[in-house]
C-alpha cells in the first residue's frame, strides 16, 4: 500500500459466487472477478477476499478464483479465510495475493504468524480480528510478524485498538484496515482520520464503490477536504502532451502480454483513448478505419487489463504490458503476429530461447496425442496411461541424481533432457503447458 489511505471493498467468496457477508449467503455477484474489475474501474485501491468455503474441494476452487481475480482485477488483493497451516498461506501468495491475512481468533494462527513471516516476509502477512477478542496481551508477540491488521468490526475501534495518535501500544504500531458497515459517509471520514488506519473496507465501502466512479471521486474529494491524504489513484506520470504523435495526431501502441512477453498486437490511441486507458485500467484504442474509440474486448469479451505503460526513448511509441483475456487477434489467434516471413532454421536453432525449444517440443508431443503416429514412443506412453508416464518420470528423476554424483559433465545434461521430455508428456496428459508454468514462475518472481 502507498503512503496515502485507501478504499478497499471486501468480497466474501462462497461456491464460486460473491455473497454479502460472513453470515449472509445472499448472492451479491455471480462472477466475483467481474465484480472486482468493476470495483477497480470505480476507483478502489484494492480488495479483501474472504474465502468462506466449507469443503476442501470448494477451497481449491476458491483458490483458482482468487488467482483469476489477482490476474485480472488490476488492484492489490488481500486474501483471507481458511488459513490453518503454512500451505494455505502459500496458496494465497502464489495465487497472487499481496497479503495473506490470518484469523487471529485462533491460537494456532497466532502461533503460525512467526513461521509464515519467516518464510514469506513480514510484508506479506496480515491478521484479522475483532475488538472483543482480548488480544491485548498477544500484540507484543504478534507485532514483529504482521504488516497489517484487518479489524473486522471497525466501528468499535476505541483507544487501545491503535486509533489514537498518542497510542503507543504494540497494536498501534501495525497499520489497520477497518471494516465499517455504517452507511453514513461520516463514519468513513471518522475512521480515516485515525492515525494508524491505512484503509477502510466493509459494506460501507462496497456501497460506495458500487455507486460508480463519480461517487468514489466525490468521496475522495470529501476525504481530502477533511485533511485526509488518500492514495494517488490512476495518475499517469506523463500527460498526453508529453508524447510525440504522428501526423494524424495518434500514438502507436505496442501491446505485450505481461505473463509471457509475447507481442500481441499494435494499435493506436488518441488523447481520449489514452486517458480512458489510464483511468479504467482497460486498454482503449482509437480506430483509424472507424474513426472512433474502441475498448478492446467490449464486444468479444477478450479484454486487455493494464499491467504497465511505458513510453519509449523518443516518447513517440507506447508499450503496454497487459493481461490478455482470450485471443488478442480478431482471427482468433492469441497474437496478431503469426504470419512467418522468414526464420532461417539453423540460426533459429542456435539462438532460440529455452522457452521456444521447450514450447516446440511440447507442441510436437501434443500433435502426437491428437494425431497418433505408428511406432511413436510418445504415443506408446499415451496408450499406457498416467501410471506408466509417472513411473518413467520417476526413473528419469533418479537418473539425474545418479548423474549428478558422477564426474562426467555431459551425463547430467542428457538425463535432464530425458526428464524434461517425460515431464512434458505428463503435462500434455494433464492439460498443462509451458505458458501455465511460465506465468506461475513470473507471478512468484513479482511477489518476491
Amino acid at each position: 500500500m502507498s503512503n496515502g489511505k485507501g478504499i478497499y471493498p471486501c468480497i466474501w467468496l462462497l461456491k464460486g459466487k460473491a455473497v454479502r457477508g460472513f453470515d449472509n449467503d445472499e448472492i451479491m455477484a455471480e462472477d466475483p472477478a467481474e465484480l472486482v474489475r468493476s470495483y477497480a474501474a470505480s476507483g478502489a485501491d484494492g480488495v479483501i477476499l474472504f474465502d468462506r468455503s466449507k469443503t476442501d474441494a470448494e477451497h481449491d476452487a476458491a483458490i483458482d478464483l482468487i488467482r483469476k481475480i489477482c490476474e485480472e482485477g488490476g488492484v492489490p488483493v488481500i486474501g483471507a479465510g481458511n488459513i490453518r497451516r503454512m500451505e494455505d498461506v502459500k496458496k494465497l501468495i502464489y495465487a497472487g495475493c499481496d497479503l495473506a491475512a490470518l484469523n487471529l481468533s485462533k491460537e494456532s494462527n497466532r502461533l503460525l504468524a512467526r513461521e509464515v513471516c519467516e518464510r514469506f516476509g513480514k510484508e506479506r502477512i496480515a491478521g484479522c480480528y475483532r475488538t472483543g477478542e482480548n488480544l491485548e496481551k498477544e500484540w507484543e508477540k504478534l507485532a514483529p510478524w504482521l504488516a497489517m491488521r484487518v479489524l473486522l468490526d471497525g466501528e468499535n475501534m476505541e483507544s487501545g485498538q491503535g486509533d489514537k495518535a498518542e497510542d503507543q501500544s504494540a497494536a498501534a504500531q501495525i497499520p489497520v484496515i477497518a471494516l465499517v458497515d455504517d452507511p453514513a459517509g461520516e463514519a468513513l471520514v471518522s475512521k480515516l482520520r485515525a492515525s494508524n488506519v491505512a484503509a477502510v473496507s466493509g459494506c460501507s465501502v462496497n456501497r460506495l464503490v458500487g455507486e460508480g466512479e463519480e461517487a468514489v471521486k466525490a468521496a475522495r474529494a470529501k476525504f481530502s477536504e477533511a485533511g485526509i491524504e488518500m492514495e494517488e489513484h490512476k495518475k499517469a506520470a506523463f500527460a498526453w502532451e508529453d508524447f510525440k504523435k504522428g501526423p494524424d495526431g495518434l500514438l502507436p501502441v505496442v501491446v505485450q502480454e505481461d505473463a509471457t512477453d509475447q507481442v500481441l498486437m499494435v494499435a493506436y490511441m488518441n488523447e481520449e483513448a489514452y486517458n480512458l486507458t489510464v483511468e479504467t485500467g482497460k486498454m482503449t484504442y482509437y480506430s483509424r478505419s472507424r474513426k472512433s474509440l474502441w475498448i478492446k474486448g467490449e464486444t468479444s469479451g477478450h479484454f486487455q487489463y493494464v499491467r504497465s505503460l511505458y513510453g519509449d526513448c523518443d516518447m513517440d511509441t507506447l508499450l503496454a504490458r497487459v493481461v490478455q483475456i482470450g485471443a488478442a487477434c480478431h482471427t482468433g489467434s492469441h497474437s496478431c503476429f503469426f504470419n512467418r516471413v522468414t526464420e532461417p532454421k539453423m540460426s533459429a536453432r542456435r539462438s532460440a530461447p529455452v522457452g521456444d525449444v521447450l514450447g516446440e517440443d511440447y507442441r510436437t508431443i501434443m500433435d502426437r496425442k491428437q494425431n497418433p503416429k505408428e511406432g511413436s514412443y510418445t504415443n506408446y506412453l499415451f496408450d499406457k496411461g498416467i501410471d506408466k508416464m509417472l513411473k518413467k518420470l520417476g526413473e528419469e528423476n533418479t537418473e539425474i541424481i545418479i548423474a549428478a554424483k558422477n564426474p562426467a559433465e555431459n551425463e547430467i545434461i542428457y538425463e535432464i533432457a530425458d526428464y524434461l521430455y517425460h515431464l512434458e508428456v505428463v503435462m500434455a496428459e494433464k492439460g498443462v503447458d509451458w505458458d501455465d508454468i511460465t506465468r506461475e514462475l513470473i507471478r512468484r518472481q513479482k511477489k518476491g
